[in-house]
């Protein structure tokens, strides 16, 4: 009898697999036609020999192999074994399982034949296996549209899914330590159950092999990663020695109908591949596709005649080698793997133009005929050590090509490369170029003294020398100064005009600053629009060198104000400058320049376009501002703040509501006015936490008001400052604070300024919707003093506009002011707002107001501020 090697045992074919392997199989086609129908006469006059009945293990793995609607085996691998056993005359039972499941019963006898099993040494050990290939394949990975994963690294903190006790699973996991990323591996028992968890977003990522993938990519809206790995050979298995022969009889079909492009195994791929391309077709198209190709089958049958016939093993590895090199070349690094002899048995186009040759010349050359002598034995010990310890390592790197002269650094990892057996036989190498980095680290630290946008020296480098000025004013007696120089209205320009502009005019005062300069100064920005000039070698008499200073700092406002060209507009820029002379530093630089900006500060306040020498009288006025700062922030701590409420009434007198003012009361002090102590709250970022408490205490109130009929319908007005309101926690802190009240959130008023609507009116409006959508109303406080135009009136959701008091003061006596109130009054009642005057005094002052139209008031005729009147719990 004959009989064919099968992995490693020998066993016997069965009748037709005899015949499709023996010599002459064509040439004798009749005579087996005319024997076949002698057998099949004889068959009726005897009794026929029992079917072989074989169990076959099915997991769903479209389009390969799956149970259909049917229950009957069915994809390629199950149209293949169908058409199989039908000449084989054997008898099929399907058995579903899942994929792990299907393993075990497969080594335990309850399956006989498991398809779709890519080959292993690991498996080799337990299964049998035919020796031709039934089909070749290989894994990907799949993600979300725009996933963002391009590569193994991408994996790290990733959830991915991937088939339990798969080839797949063990692979990646040994791949994934090896480039040190961390990956939460959700095992699934089928490639379905993965895909799902990548559709409802469960997981980031979901592995199978590419035939199951690509299908899923197209039905489900799910995108193929670049990541290929592990190209397989897909076999017909059994287990134990117990279906041999049937293997045996699989392999013969497989290697007649492979060499033969007529064969049923070519028609079942093509078939397959046919319905894998319409599934990216919609149903409602495939009609009019059909009827289309009607159309064209005549223009075409010429052509798919002589259309030669793709070789699907050689296109498959063909294109799996291709998109590997297309990633491996485009990815910013020199990749490369070495084998055991740290010879180069792959390198990628960036490090071939590194070296400046080519692949061929590349691969089987070791280090030291590509690097010169040092850098070799460097790159070999490094590599031997990953050889030898089997684990990653990561190294900054200096490396010299043989043919250039400059030394190079990189950032090298370099990954050991294991078989199936754990062996190590090679290392992978990925080197990134850091040289440009480095380079720029030094650049760098060149500019940490220096302004970019002047080239000026900065604070730092600033304070250095004016620290060796002071030193050098002990050695000679000779006196210096320092001169602080701030753009009056800076910010106006840059609203206006743009920041670009503004840096233009920067640059162009540096210049002219740098022109008045005498060899001994030193010129220095701050940071905006902040500039100092320190001026060494003046007259050794303090008078006479302050006078000195002073016709040096006129000089230097003249030189500023003369007009610029920017662009195209003419701009006449001025300065504020302060004065301090080294004298008034006690010899510290710090000091010295706090003091000059103080000065800076004084030229502001006197009108601009200034300057001013710093006194001890400014000194004074800075430490009583730190001083109130800090006992501020006692107060906050210690509950020395109070709430006073001013009432709001309409034209009958009837009380609408109440502002809320805050008052503190110092232990040693007594009253200290808002105006005193909020001005400093705002510019050291005390008012965040102080407003807080003020709105913390207003919604308490509003909560005990809500409990009385008499006071339940009344409102609250709040007022917050800009810095306030654009804090990142000031909204998620109101929502809060409303989340924990009982009261109506309509019953709170905030109070903005209209400083605040032209700063970022977008992010304004977007705070005050999200307000709005609970209740909150919002009011426009002292309305006509500020820049407020009615487009910001007509896109933000306003409720109340208030009338500063400043024209209520005057408002029977200027005609203006009753202009002014008259004008204010009829723009809110065309944008549909209240209108409420503030400081109103007088019986006066109210009916001329309501004769103007405004029937809501607020002032000291009304009721003065007061403490808030909580109710006290009965006993």
């Amino acid at each position: 009898m004959d009989r064919i090697r099968l992995s490693g045992k020998f066993v016997y074919l069965t009748r037709h697999a005899r015949a499709a392997v023996a010599p002459g199989w064509r040439t004798r086609k009749l005579a087996a036609t005319i024997l076949a129908i002698m057998i099949s006469l004889l068959s009726t006059l005897v009794i026929s020999a029992p079917q072989k009945s074989l169990n076959i293990g099915v997991y769903q793995n479209p389009p390969k192999l799956f149970l259909d609607d049917k229950g009957k085996l069915s994809g390629i691998f199950g149209d293949l074994f169908n058409e199989i056993a039908s000449r084989e005359d054997w008898t099929i039972t399907p058995v579903p399982c899942e994929w792990d499941q299907c393993l075990n019963l497969l080594e335990t006898g309850a399956i006989d034949i498991m398809p779709d099993v890519a080959h292993s040494e690991f498996r080799a050990r337990t299964l049998d296996f035919h020796d031709t290939p039934a089909l070749h394949s290989w894994s990907q990975i799949y993600q979300r549209a725009r996933g963002g994963i391009r590569a193994i690294p991408d994996l790290d903190g990733k959830r991915v899914a991937v088939l339990t006790g798969s080839v797949q699973e063990r692979y990646l996991t040994q791949l994934a330590d090896n480039f040190g990323v961390t990956v939460t591996w959700m095992s699934v028992s089928n490639y379905a159950a993965g895909f799902a968890l990548l559709a409802n977003g469960e997981v980031d990522a979901a592995v199978s092999n590419h035939h199951y993938g690509d299908r899923q990519a197209i039905t489900m809206g799910i995108e193929a990663t670049p990541i290929i790995f592990q190209p397989a050979r897909l076999f017909y298995t059994g287990s134990g020695g117990r279906h041999l022969n049937e293997l045996a009889a699989i392999e013969a079909y497989l290697i007649r109908w492979q060499a033969d492009p007529d064969s049923p195994y070519h028609e079942i791929l093509h078939r397959w591949s046919q319905r894998n391309s319409l599934l990216a077709i919609p149903p409602y198209m495939i009609g009019l596709l059909l009827l289309l190709a009607l159309g064209l089958v005549i223009a075409l049958i010429f052509n798919l005649l002589l259309r030669h016939r793709v070789d699907l093993h050689t296109r498959d590895l063909k294109t799996s080698k291709q998109r590997l090199n297309t990633i491996l070349d485009s990815v910013q690094a020199h990749i490369y793997i070495k084998d055991e002899e740290l010879r180069y048995q792959y390198a990628n186009q960036r490090l071939c133009g590194l070296l400046g040759k080519t692949p061929t010349e590349v691969l089987g050359k070791t280090d030291r005929e590509l690097f010169e002598s040092e850098t070799a034995e460097r790159r070999h010990y490094s590599d031997r050590l990953v050889l030898e310890r089997g684990a990653r390592s990561a190294n900054e790197e200096l490396s010299e090509l043989c043919d250039e002269g400059t030394q190079r650094t990189f950032i090298s990892v370099k990954i050991p490369l294991r078989d199936a057996d754990d062996r190590v036989y090679g290392l992978c190498g990925i080197d990134t170029e850091i040289t440009e980095y480095r380079n720029i680290q030094k650049a760098i630290h060149q500019l940490a003294f220096y302004d970019p946008l002047t080239d000026l020296p900065n604070r730092g480098l600033f304070l250095d020398r004016v620290r060796h000025a002071l030193a050098n004013q002990e050695q000679t007696g000779f006196e210096g100064a320092l001169l602080f120089i701030d753009l009056d209205n800076f910010k106006n320009l840059n609203d206006s005009l743009g920041h670009e502009k503004g840096d233009q005019l920067l640059k162009l005062i540096a210049d002219r600053l740098r022109e008045g300069m005498r060899p001994t100064d030193s010129l220095a920005r701050l940071g905006g629009d902040e500039f100092v000039l320190l001026v060494e070698g003046l007259h050794q008499q303090l008078n006479e060198a302050a006078d000195q200073a002073k016709i040096l700092a006129q000089v230097t406002m003249d030189r500023i104000s003369v007009p610029l060209q920017i662009g195209r507009t003419s701009h006449v820029a001025t300065a504020s400058i302060g004065i301090v002379m080294f004298c008034d530093g006690l010899n510290n630089p710090e000091e010295l320049l706090k003091r000059a900006e103080l000065a800076m500060y004084e030229a502001k306040q006197r009108g601009r376009n200034n300057l001013q020498f710093f006194n001890p009288i400014m000194q004074a006025e800075a430490s009583r501002r730190a001083s109130i700062e800090a006992d501020l922030r006692k107060a906050i701590e210690l509950d020395q703040l109070q709430l006073h409420v001013q009432p709001q009434v309409d034209h009958t007198g009837r009380i609408l509501g109440m502002e809320a003012l805050l008052r503190w009361t110092h232990p040693d002090e007594g009253l200290i006015p808002p105006g005193s102590f909020i001005p400093i709250a705002e510019s050291s970022g005390l008012i965040i936490s102080l407003g807080e408490w003020v709105l913390r205490e207003a919604c308490t109130l509003l909560d005990e008001w809500a409990q009385s009929p008499e006071t339940a319908d009344r409102t609250l007005a709040v007022n917050i400052s800009p810095k306030q309101f654009r804090h990142p926690g000031f909204v998620q802190t109101v929502l809060t604070l409303l989340d924990e009240s009982h009261f109506d959130p309509r019953r709170l008023e905030l109070e903005l300024t209209e400083s605040l609507l032209v700063e970022d009116v977008q992010d304004t409006a977007e705070r005050m919707r999200i307000l709005g959508e609970r209740g909150v109303r919002f009011s426009l406080d002292d309305f006509g003093t500020g820049y407020a135009s009615l487009g910001y009136l007509k896109r933000l959701p306003l409720f109340q506009l208030k009338i500063d008091q400043s024209f209520v003061r005057d408002v029977l006596t200027d005609p203006n002011d009753m202009a002014i109130v008259s004008t204010i009054v009829a723009l809110g009642n065309s944008l549909d707002l209240r209108v409420i005057a503030e400081g109103v005094e007088t019986e006066a002052q109210r009916d001329r107001l309501l004769q103007l139209g405004c029937l809501f008031y607020q002032g000291y005729y009304f009721g003065r501020p007061a403490p808030a009147v909580r109710r006290v719990a009965s006993a």
